[in-house]
């Protein structure tokens, strides 16, 4: 039996403490979300705009946002993930490979021909595979979203690629050092940029061409620098993707009241990371059109060509798996994870 005392104290406690709940319940929040892209972008119009919508309307707009694309809070793109962690940013969206070797084992997913052609179903894929096998690589923040973009393609100011010879002696940015190896392999010279400074590095001839997805090229007017595209045959598989994290800073998801916090949860997680690619690579198709409507080359790699691609690439999952290896991880078994997972959810796509 409690003693009686202590059911007194219990209740004064309770009662005192009373309207604090009350107001604490009904207390406001103003997150501020930080991003590289531009408020143009298919990812912020399509993607984090509804997103913090959403968000707000469920929480009955106890929750609001200020939005930062284009890296209006300052900093560079590869500090993103830093300014989720410490706080200066409440919640960011980054692209993981801003910083090369950070997040190690979640690169798996950036392999080369690693992907379906469908970015919903490898988005659930990654998720799974981030909660198995390298979950403590997001453990300064909380990730709400983990996903990916569809399949990416080259694009190239002078000279359409066809096979990985067309690549020889091109520089050509990558936005991960998976791809950025890659690119070394087909012979061409890669150079890592944030994306944001790809058009001034092609008009000024620092670059000869890019890597991206489709959708992203008109935030970039990318179909504007480049004459040339050259994408894969879809039945063939991707010959790349990026991987991406909503990260949001763990002390002000804490600072949430219960409710709150189920908001945030409900707008999390694996089907939100599914949503994301979904909405993401559903941009593929309209942005591809801005190249059509310019009278751009669009040159399509058949199943048959993309076997010398292949070859060569195989070179940069070896050496990924050398260095897991190295780091004590087991390389071939978080190869086999990734691709087990993008097979099953590429069944039920």
């Amino acid at each position: 039996m409690i003693p009686r005392r202590t059911l007194l104290q219990t209740g004064a406690a309770v009662a005192l403490g009373a309207p604090a709940l009350i107001g604490f319940a009904q207390q406001s929040f103003t997150f501020r979300l930080h991003s590289f892209v531009t408020a143009t972008s298919n990812p912020w119009v399509n993607i984090l705009t509804p997103w913090m919508q959403k968000v707000e309307r469920e929480s009955g707009g106890r929750i609001r946002f200020e939005g930062f694309p284009s890296m209006q809070m300052g900093g560079t793109p590869a500090q993103l993930f830093d300014q989720a962690r410490d706080g200066m940013a409440d919640i960011v969206w980054t692209l993981t490979g801003n910083t090369p070797g950070r997040f190690p084992r979640s690169e798996a997913f950036e392999l080369p021909f690693m992907m379906t052609s469908n970015a919903e179903s490898t988005a659930r894929a990654f998720w799974q595979y981030v909660q198995a096998n390298a979950v403590d690589e997001f453990r300064d923040v909380r990730a709400l979203a983990l996903h990916v973009h569809g399949p990416g393609l080259f694009h190239v100011r002078d000279r359409a690629i066809t096979r990985p010879e067309d690549l020889v002696g091109l520089r050509m940015r990558a936005p991960t050092r998976q791809v950025n190896r890659l690119l070394g392999h087909l012979g061409a010279t890669p150079v890592g940029m944030p994306a944001p400074q790809v058009p001034e590095a092609l008009s000024r001839g620092v670059i000869d061409g890019t890597v991206f997805p489709w959708e992203i090229v008109p935030s970039l007017r990318v179909q504007e620098l480049v004459q040339f595209h050259s994408e894969f045959d879809i039945a063939g598989g991707a010959i790349y993707t990026t991987t991406f994290v909503m990260a949001m800073n763990q002390r002000r998801y804490d600072s949430l009241p219960p409710d709150l916090r189920r908001v945030i949860d409900a707008n999390s997680g694996l089907e939100t990371s599914a949503l994301f690619s979904r909405v993401q690579q559903a941009g593929d198709a309209p942005a591809r059109q801005t190249a059509v409507a310019r009278g751009n080359r669009i040159n399509t790699i058949g199943q048959a060509e993309s076997q010398a691609f292949r070859r060569i690439a195989r070179q940069v999952e070896v050496e990924w798996v050398q260095d897991m290896d190295r780091r004590g991880f087991n390389g071939r078994a978080l190869l086999d994870s990734a691709r087990t997972l993008i097979a099953q959810h590429a069944t039920r796509a």
